[in-house]
């Protein structure tokens, strides 16, 4: 048969690998699942750690208990993301009283992240850096862009939150970002930085690196010259593919299986 006469068979669809994700995940118990967000906190910063995303003693993460929905696990103040323990962790009501551990509270992280798990019961963490590009491009004043195809994972599901004030130490300030984001999953704090939410730890880091790493590839790419943005109904195609909650969460999984073969000592409950 000639190749102009040979029938050209329909290709079947690729299957999406997260439709059969159980998600958000589903414990027996209530410990069970402390216990798991508790070393999936840890091994984020460890992972934050591992990419340069600290500074100093800024930045935190933090997600809420699954029984006292008024508090929540938070990395202390002073203690490096590179050598976070599970044991580390403080648990924060949203007094600000610090209910279990012993390390300090962050004043900034108390500020941003009671305000956001008080406010947005749908967020479970919430995670914020002083990471290089988030923090260059937040100088910007100015949305991502839709010009690759991981940056679309952000299209329409981020805010600019333009009113810094200097360190965040008021829960006013905090109140006002929470209202900012809303149902969004991430916002650019304006000569700040970058901020994160999600239902699970995973797929909130999994933002917070790709969404850096967006931010790196938009300042190279200005720098380079004028990029091309992608068309408004292929970007917004491209988000429902690449930036569910499900797939944030699918792609946190091997980084996560690396750093935690590599530094088993961070689980020391």
């Amino acid at each position: 048969m000639s190749e102009a006469k040979r029938e050209i068979q329909p290709q079947k669809k690729p299957a999406n690998p997260t439709a059969t994700i159980d998600y958000p995940p589903k414990f027996a118990t209530v410990e069970e699942e402390r216990r798991e967000r508790k070393r999936k906190l840890t091994a984020a910063l460890r992972l934050f750690g591992r990419l340069g995303f600290d500074e100093g003693v800024a930045g935190h993460f933090t997600v809420r208990d699954p029984e006292h929905t008024d508090q929540f696990w938070v990395n202390p103040f002073g203690r490096s993301f590179k050598q976070m323990r599970v044991s580390d962790l403080i648990l924060v009501n949203h007094d600000g009283e610090i209910v279990q551990g012993s390390g300090r509270l962050n004043g900034a992280a108390f500020a941003i992240h009671s305000q956001i798990h008080k406010h947005l019961p749908h967020v479970t963490a919430a995670a914020h850096t002083h990471s290089v590009y988030g923090k260059a491009w937040s100088s910007l004043g100015r949305l991502l862009d839709p010009l690759t195809q991981d940056s679309c994972a952000f299209y329409g599901e981020h805010v600019l939150f333009d009113d810094f004030t200097g360190v965040v130490l008021d829960t006013s300030e905090g109140e006002r970002i929470a209202t900012a984001l809303g149902t969004k999953k991430a916002a650019i704090l304006q000569n700040h930085g970058l901020l994160t939410v999600g239902q699970t730890v995973d797929e909130v880091a999994w933002w917070y690196i790709t969404m850096e790493r967006t931010c790196q590839a938009q300042l190279l790419a200005e720098a380079a010259g004028t990029p091309k943005l992608i068309r408004p109904e292929i970007a917004a195609l491209t988000q429902r593919q690449v930036g569910s909650a499900p797939g944030g969460w699918f792609s946190f999984q091997p980084l996560h299986d690396v750093i935690i073969a590599e530094q088993p000592d961070m689980f020391d409950e």
